[in-house]
C-alpha cells in the first residue's frame, strides 16, 4: 500500500511539474514574445486618454456592445473541431500577380485586388495603399494556436511586394494585423496609418515613429492628396490576456480624385453605417466584412444579411464582401458568407463583386462576378 501511495504521490508530482512547466511557459511567450507587440505608453497614451471614445482604460463602441455574446464553450469548441464544412477540401483558386502588373497601373485607375480575408491592395491615382496587410499563413501570435489558410499560395509573395506608400489598419487583431508581414514589408512602406494606440505595437516592431499617423473616429488627413477619414466600426481589440479593447478599432473612408472607397473593417451592425454614407457617400465601393459570425456573438460580426443592408446604409454602389475565404474563425460553413450574401444582395438590388484571390476590380471598368467557389465541386 505504501508503495501505491508513493507511485501515486510520484505521477501527481511529475503532473503538477508539468502543468507550471505549461504556465511558466505561457507567462513567459505573453510577455516576451514580439508577436503581442506592446502597449501605448507616454505620449501616445495621454492622446488616447484625451479621445471621448477611451474611458477607463479602454475604447468603447458607440452603442452598448457585449463583447463576448452569449457563448456555450463546451458547445462551441466542439462544434468548431467537428459540425459543418468549416474548410474547403481543395486548395482554393488564387490568380497570381507580378510586380510589373502592379507598377504598369496607370494613375487614373482605381484598383482593388483582394488577397483574402481582408488584406487588399489599393491603387489609386497613382498610390499604392495596402489595407490589413495579414499574408502570413495562421492569425495567431503562433503556428500551432490557428488554422492554416485555404490557399496554398498568395496572388504575390511578401518579398516581392512593390513599395508601398502607405499601410491601412483597422484594428489590431491576429487576422487583421501580422507581426510577420509588418517584419517583412516594414522597411518598404512610406507610412502607416492606424486607428488610436496601435502604433505601439508598430513601434515594438520596428517602424520608426515619424512614419505613423494614429486617428481617432471621425479624424481626417490628406495624403498625397488622398482624403483619409477614421470612422467608426463596432468590434473590439486586443492580442493579450490583459489588453482587451486598449486600442482602437476603426472603419476607413478613402477618397480620391475619381473614385470614393469605404473600407469596413470589422464591424456588428449598427447606426454609424448611416451616417457614415450621410457624411461621405456615395461611394464607388464598399468593402465590407462578411464572415466569422455567429449568433453567440451578433453584435461584433455582421451577418451576411447585414452586410448587404450595411451597403445600402453607407450608400455603396457595389460590394466587395471580405472577412472570409481565408481561414476558420467561426462555426459556419466555409461558402456559406458568399452563398448568403449573394442572396441577400440581389434581394436588396446591391450590385456585387466576387473577384477570385488576386483578381482585379477596377472601379467603373471591371467588376468580376463569378461563384468560384462552387467550381471544384463542379468539375
Amino acid at each position: 500500500m505504501k508503495t501505491l501511495f508513493k507511485a501515486l504521490k510520484m505521477i501527481l508530482g511529475i503532473i503538477a511539474s508539468l502543468i507550471g512547466m505549461i504556465v511558466l511557459i505561457a507567462f513567459l511567450f505573453i510577455n516576451f514574445s514580439s508577436e503581442f507587440g506592446a502597449k501605448p505608453k507616454g505620449a501616445d497614451l495621454e492622446r488616447i486618454q484625451t479621445s471621448k471614445h477611451f474611458k477607463d482604460g479602454k475604447f468603447y463602441n458607440l452603442s452598448e456592445t457585449k463583447v463576448e455574446g452569449d457563448i456555450n464553450y463546451m458547445k462551441t469548441l466542439g462544434e468548431y473541431f467537428t459540425k459543418g464544412n468549416k474548410v474547403p477540401n481543395w486548395s482554393i483558386p488564387v490568380k497570381k500577380i507580378t510586380p510589373e502588373t502592379i507598377a504598369n497601373t496607370e494613375d487614373s485607375i482605381t484598383k482593388i485586388t483582394w488577397f483574402g480575408h481582408s488584406a487588399l491592395l489599393l491603387e489609386m491615382d497613382g498610390k499604392k495603399i495596402f489595407l490589413d496587410p495579414m499574408l502570413g499563413s495562421v492569425p495567431a501570435p503562433h503556428p500551432l494556436l490557428g488554422s492554416s489558410r485555404f490557399n496554398d499560395t498568395l496572388p504575390l509573395a511578401i518579398e516581392d511586394i512593390p513599395a508601398l506608400d502607405a499601410v491601412i489598419f483597422s484594428h489590431d487583431h491576429y487576422d487583421h494585423l501580422d507581426y510577420g508581414t509588418i517584419k517583412k514589408i516594414k522597411d518598404r512602406v512610406t507610412h502607416f496609418y492606424t486607428p488610436l494606440g496601435l502604433g505601439a505595437h508598430l513601434k515594438s516592431w520596428g517602424v520608426a515613429p515619424e512614419k505613423i499617423t494614429e486617428l481617432d473616429w471621425w479624424e481626417t488627413i490628406s495624403f498625397e492628396g488622398i482624403q483619409l477619414v477614421a470612422t467608426p466600426s463596432r468590434h473590439f481589440s486586443g492580442r493579450g490576456l490583459t489588453d482587451r479593447s486598449s486600442t482602437q478599432w476603426s472603419s476607413w473612408v478613402i477618397k480620391g480624385k475619381n473614385s470614393n472607397i469605404y473600407f469596413s473593417g470589422d464591424s456588428g451592425y449598427d447606426t454609424h453605417f448611416k451616417e457614415i454614407g450621410a457624411t461621405y457617400g456615395p461611394f464607388d465601393l464598399a468593402i465590407m466584412e462578411c464572415g466569422q459570425y455567429d449568433a453567440q456573438w451578433p453584435l461584433i460580426h455582421m451577418m451576411p444579411e447585414e452586410t448587404a443592408q450595411a451597403t445600402v446604409d453607407v450608400q455603396g454602389k457595389l460590394l466587395l464582401p471580405i472577412h472570409w475565404g481565408a481561414f476558420k474563425l467561426a462555426l459556419h460553413d466555409w461558402d456559406d458568407p458568399i452563398k448568403r450574401v449573394t442572396k441577400a444582395a440581389s434581394e436588396k438590388n446591391v450590385h456585387l463583386a466576387t473577384p477570385i484571390i488576386g483578381e482585379a476590380i477596377v472601379i467603373h471598368q471591371n467588376t468580376p462576378h463569378t461563384n468560384w467557389w462552387t467550381k471544384h465541386s463542379e468539375e
